[in-house]
């Protein structure tokens, strides 16, 4: 027999650097779970992709037992992580944050395609693209 899902908690979680302290502690704490299995699984999990922000999904049992499934970074995220800078212009539309070429976004759209609405890569691109522009970084 299926276990029964009680909830699901979305949270965004630097990889291999999961703490109780929150947003963790508190999401897991109220529905009963236990807190330090979750951060070393997680933790295990994402130990390779260190410095990158990971959403996960945990999937919360009536049992008190859990699962987790991670998806890709944000799109944001890997657009900064291709520009090589922290964060994107500070007056988006004003101020120029930096330059993404077409190439870098597809590379990007290629690999978030899984996590975007379409199996298209030139709609996937242009998805990014316009993340890109909404965080004032040029493509070019």
């Amino acid at each position: 027999m299926a276990k029964k899902i009680k909830t699901l908690i979305k949270l965004t979680i630097p990889a291999g650097a999961a703490t109780p302290a929150p947003p963790v502690g508190p999401a897991l704490g109220q529905h009963g779970l236990p807190i330090m299995e979750f951060v070393k699984a997680f933790n295990d999990k994402t130990a390779d992709q260190k410095g990158t922000v990971i959403p996960v999904v945990i999937t919360v049992y009536e049992d008190r037992t859990f699962s987790f499934i991670t998806k890709k970074p944000p799109v944001a995220e890997m657009i900064k992580k291709a520009i090589g800078k922290e964060k994107g212009s500070q007056k988006p539309g004003k101020e120029t944050g930096g330059t993404l070429t077409k190439s870098q976004a597809e590379e990007i759209a290629k690999a978030k395609m899984e996590d975007l609405n379409t199996t298209d890569v030139a709609q996937a691109t242009k998805i990014v693209e316009g993340t890109a522009r909404s965080m004032g970084i040029e493509v070019k």
